[in-house]
């Protein structure tokens, strides 16, 4: 007869520690989250501090919707925005410190993401085969 391989015993109750995880995530949900929000900041990362930049660099981002999470960003202390008076106005977008807390989470989801994407290719050249 086979030796069974114990499982530890799941419980269905919320224990302090997944509170804590789900409060924290949803935290982190709320400050970044979004199809947008870490596209923004990756590009404005790599140069792109101007609304026009912004809006060509994140693809598919209407002017409304880079408005609102520009917004967002702000509101979270993620970016300030910079109004230089004279003529032309000139607005510019400037990623603060705090941002740069995003560093690792930004590394770990692409690396991810790039792993998700040759599994899904190798997946479904698999089918074809």
């Amino acid at each position: 007869m086979k030796d069974k391989i114990e499982k530890p015993e799941m419980t269905k109750e919320f224990t302090s520690e997944c509170t804590t995880m789900l409060a924290a995530v949803s935290d982190a949900l709320y400050a970044i989250g979004g199809k947008w929000k870490l596209m923004i900041i990756i590009a404005m990362a790599r140069g792109n501090n101007r609304f026009s930049e912004l809006q060509r660099q994140v693809t598919g981002i209407s002017a409304r919707v880079l408005s609102s999470e520009l917004k967002e960003l702000e509101l979270n202390g993620f970016i300030i925005k910079k109004v230089s008076v004279g003529y032309p106005v000139l607005i510019e977008y400037e990623l603060l410190p705090y941002s740069h807390t995003l560093e690792e989470l930004v590394g770990a989801m692409t690396r991810w993401g790039i792993q998700h994407r040759q599994k899904i290719r190798s997946d479904r050249s698999g089918d074809v085969s």
